[in-house]
């Protein structure tokens, strides 16, 4: 990835929508006790700050993702943004409980735009053997803007209040949606993309080699982007590694989710630190993410050119395997010292799993229904993970009267982590036939075949 063919400029621009969707997460979790105080309620309900938004955007991810494969997709990120950040406002300002809920709802409403778009524009900007990487870029500022809330919202609720703590991010986002709106808007050049015409894409060799043919029923005739949402809703989940990907990754976000809605609050009873101290280590914890985001998209890639072509599937599926050790060690330590290095660890090899799994995503799908098929596991992942924060909060007001509460309520929380890793195997039989599928749905429905 070089600054010189814009790919940078693409990524960055994409992690930090991602990031801004982070932070705003992270200054609820940094602001917990705050709101908690103000409005007189409990984790439950702070946990329900969190899940509005994620169940909203899981209900309107779907007619999002039709409009991106047919409408302009740069201009519609830089609107939804736009208007998140106008939703930012109205939670900073809320003066009740309720009040508060409802901009959260809104907020869930124009955050179901980022995945389907984000998606289909990464398809038609970035060729296919470079996406893995790309991805970890744009996964990365997803990570660094998380940290950010933590660290800066949880600061300016200390110093001010946790409303200024929201409403630092609205200038943040009105900027972001000037650069977006900036952006070019790419060709849908999915055809020149998944095979990539300068022979540098090595899947269409190795699956030549290796005798691997197509799905014959799957194989598209036509223009998908024609068809009605309910028959591309059918299709996407008739992709077999489709929905071994969706599975896998929204039980490994699940955790993902539960955990950081309640990290500030979780480090500071865990191991006895006070508020700014927990925020640190919670950065601390979160570069072994970034670092692992980005490892897992660059050597992925690497090993897909070396002939490896199952590599976007195995690799997250060992990383969720051998997850669970590592964090539950962590977790049940009560010594700071000891613990934070291994959740480090764990964050990190947690974050390496997405990139190659994203990247997956694309690899199996006609480029005509990249948003679509994106708007289909937002919305399952985001059902799935709507319940972690509240029912977090709500296991761990059960046990606040018992010793170590929070260990067991975040133990409890692990387990579909190995669940996810044997899910993912499952992918390592389908995979390399439903990339030949897609490869051959191209060429069946580009123009000069009538398509």
């Amino acid at each position: 990835m070089t600054a010189g063919d814009g790919t940078a400029r693409i990524a960055v621009l994409f992690g930090a929508t991602l990031g801004l969707s982070g932070a705003d997460t992270a200054t609820i979790s940094a602001t917990t006790d705050d709101i908690e105080r103000a409005f007189g309620v409990g984790n439950a309900e702070v946990g329900l700050l969190v899940s509005v938004v994620t169940l909203l955007g899981a209900l309107f991810a779907i007619p999002v993702g039709v409009v991106a494969d047919r409408f302009r997709r740069t201009r519609l990120l830089a609107a939804s943004v736009a208007c998140w950040a106008v939703a930012l406002v109205l939670s900073g300002s809320a003066q009740s409980y309720w009040w508060m809920l409802v901009a959260r709802s809104l907020l869930g409403v124009v955050t179901a735009a980022a995945g389907p778009l984000i998606a289909s524009l990464v398809g038609d900007y970035v060729p296919g053997y470079r996406r893995g990487r790309v991805y970890g870029v744009i996964l990365s500022g997803e990570l660094i803007g998380t940290g950010c809330g933590f660290v800066v919202s949880g600061e300016i609720a200390g110093l001010a209040s946790w409303r200024l703590a929201m409403l630092w991010l609205v200038p943040v986002g009105a900027l972001l949606a000037w650069l977006i709106h900036r952006l070019p808007e790419p060709a849908r050049s999915g055809p020149t993309r998944i095979a990539d015409r300068s022979g540098r894409d090595p899947m269409p060799r190795m699956l030549a080699e290796r005798g691997i043919r197509p799905v014959e029923r799957m194989v598209l005739h036509d223009d998908p982007a024609k068809r009605s949402l309910w028959w591309a809703i059918g299709y996407v989940l008739r992709v077999r590694t489709n929905v071994v990907i969706i599975v896998a990754s929204a039980l490994g976000y699940f955790f993902f989710a539960a955990i950081r809605s309640f990290a500030i609050v979780y480090a500071m009873r865990q191991y006895s630190i006070a508020k700014p101290v927990a925020s640190l280590l919670v950065v601390v914890i979160g570069a072994g993410a970034v670092a692992g985001v980005l490892a897992g998209g660059r050597l992925t890639d690497r090993l897909l050119r070396r002939g490896h072509p199952r590599v976007r599937v195995a690799a997250p599926a060992v990383c969720l395997l051998v997850l669970t050790p590592v964090l539950a060690a962590a977790i049940a330590s009560t010594d700071v010292l000891l613990a934070v290095p291994l959740l480090a660890i764990g964050t990190g090899i947690l974050a390496a799993a997405n990139p190659p799994f994203d990247a997956a995503r694309l690899d199996i799908m006609h480029p005509r229904l990249w948003g679509r098929a994106e708007a289909v596991r937002t919305a399952l992942r985001s059902i799935a993970e709507t319940s972690a924060p509240v029912g977090l909060g709500l296991v761990a007001d059960a046990l606040s009267t018992v010793p170590q509460g929070w260990t067991y309520s975040v133990l409890l929380f692990m387990t579909p982590l190995p669940v996810a890793g044997l899910i993912a195997l499952l992918g390592l039989r389908t995979y390399l036939r439903d990339v030949a599928t897609a490869l051959a749905s191209v060429r069946e429905t580009s123009p000069g075949n009538g398509g």
